[in-house]
């Protein structure tokens, strides 16, 4: 009896330990911020530049070398950009991009980057996806507009407009622009290159990544600047089953293409990777806790208990929080026989994989490659990229773009995040401790779902904050 009063008291004392703290945390000035799209002329003059921007098809792909449409959207950018041209430095490696506009000193430059090249659009678009089309709403359609001519619009312009007052920066300013991002090309690789040679030690990389949203996580109230810090390595993995083929008339069991399946079956149920919350990730939660749900606010005020909890259920309630907590790996081609009738000698399946930082390629690949061979399966390594360096969210590269963020837009959220896809700014580890993954621009949930998608658009009006970000950013550093 004693023993069960004793339990009853501590958790009482338990529960109201974590409803206290789940009360005490207040709703920010995020909670009811909005972004307002500024309406003026200048808004308007931007969207009709952006669609020239937009206008030119920069499709690109590893299996194409031809860079003359790249030639051609340099044309487009010298007419937009005239002051740009005639002040830096330029330097084209092979379609790439890399501008350098002299400061008073070459003590900590600074690096804005944005890529120049789009996938491909097929379907069928609601506004043709090379049509720069402006619509009523002051939308502008097209191909490229989200992922990334807007903010490499927002960057030129920057430099044009403080060329043009007569600015002359603190410190040397880059722009990098490279035309293979869509595929991770040599465009990055040789500017770095470039840069390793002139031995130049960046501040700061900016480049896309995260970018300006209302209710960013399911639950969570209010707009936030999700600032990228963390990006996952990349890895391309081929998983090959093989047998002594036959007919498909006389089957035997479990045939290359069966153990494949029953391989993907088990990986997607149990998922062989260690989930872990990182401290960035512990961080993003923090700051939007106060504007969560009160179910929601509830748990992320007391991680402390229910961390272990969170670990196994996040995946399964949002795949975009899942992935910030573990490697992932997603099945992306198959092949097996080449006759309707005749079992596979061999069949595989290739995985796009996604390294984590606690758990990087190595020990990735080592775990689900030993869930491949219980079903006799092999395991081929066709590409991989590690982990990029994370960038610390107390640093002055990351205080630098959160306070030119709440400037530019007061009262919004800012949040440090763990970026799933990749970017360009992976290679500039070798030349910068602070790679920061952010785009000054806010997006609604169609825009950002429209990315590698139908019908990928941009408002003109959140244009001019863009430009005013940089500005900013390029002000600030000495």
């Amino acid at each position: 009896m004693k023993i069960a009063l004793f339990i009853l008291i501590l958790l009482i004392i338990l529960t109201s330990v974590v409803l206290t703290r789940a009360f005490m945390l207040k709703p920010t000035s995020a909670k009811e911020a909005k972004v307002s799209l500024d309406t003026s002329e200048r808004s308007v003059g931007y969207g009709k530049q952006l669609a020239k921007m937009v206008q030119k098809e920069t499709i690109s792909s590893r299996f194409d070398p031809d860079r003359t449409k790249f030639l051609e959207f340099h044309e487009v950018l010298e007419e937009l950009f005239p002051n740009v041209h005639k002040t830096c430095e330029k330097h084209v490696f092979n379609g790439s991009l890399l501008y350098k506009w002299l400061g008073k000193t070459d003590k900590d430059p600074i690096l804005f980057m944005s890529h120049q090249d789009v996938v491909e659009a097929g379907g069928t678009w609601e506004h043709e996806p090379f049509s720069g089309h402006i619509d009523e709403t002051g939308r502008v359609w097209g191909r490229g507009t989200v992922d990334t001519k807007a903010s490499l619009f927002c960057i030129f312009t920057a430099f044009e407009e403080l060329i043009k007052e007569g600015y002359v920066p603190e410190v040397d300013v880059y722009i990098g622009s490279s035309c293979t991002e869509e595929w991770s090309g040599e465009g990055a690789p040789a500017t770095v290159a470039y840069l390793k040679e002139q031995g130049i030690e960046l501040a700061l990389v900016l480049d896309e990544g995260g970018m300006i949203l209302e209710e960013p996580v399911g639950g969570v109230k209010g707009t936030y600047a999700m600032i990228g810090l963390v990006e996952k390595g990349y890895g391309d993995v081929k998983f090959i089953a093989k047998s002594n083929g036959g007919h498909a008339s006389a089957p035997t069991k479990n045939t290359p293409l069966v153990r494949l399946g029953k391989f993907m079956a088990e990986v997607e149920k149990h998922s062989p990777f260690e989930s872990k919350f990182s401290p960035t990730l512990e961080e993003m939660f923090k700051r939007m806790a106060p504007n969560m749900d009160l179910g929601m606010k509830v748990i992320f005020a007391n991680m402390w208990l229910f961390k272990p909890l969170l670990l196994k259920l996040l995946p399964s309630i949002s795949s975009a929080a899942g992935a910030m907590l573990h490697t992932t790996l997603a099945f992306t081609t198959a092949k097996g026989s080449d006759g309707l009738n005749v079992l596979p000698q061999e069949a595989y399946v290739t995985g796009n994989m996604r390294f984590i930082h606690h758990q990087p390629n190595k020990e990735s690949i080592e775990a689900v490659a030993a869930v491949a061979k219980r079903y006799d399966i092999e395991t081929e390594i066709i590409y991989q990229d590690d982990p990029c360096p994370v960038v610390d969210y107390h640093s002055e590269a990351f205080r630098l773009v959160e306070e030119t963020v709440r400037e530019i837009y007061p009262g919004i959220g800012t949040c440090p995040y763990i970026m799933t896809g990749g970017t360009d700014a992976k290679y500039y580890g070798e030349v910068s401790k602070n790679c920061i993954r952010f785009a000054p621009l806010y997006i609604d949930q169609q825009q950002y779902g429209s990315v590698h998608a139908l019908n990928e658009n941009i408002y003109q009006g959140v244009l001019p904050m863009g430009v005013d970000f940089y500005k900013a950013v390029i002000k600030k550093s000495r």
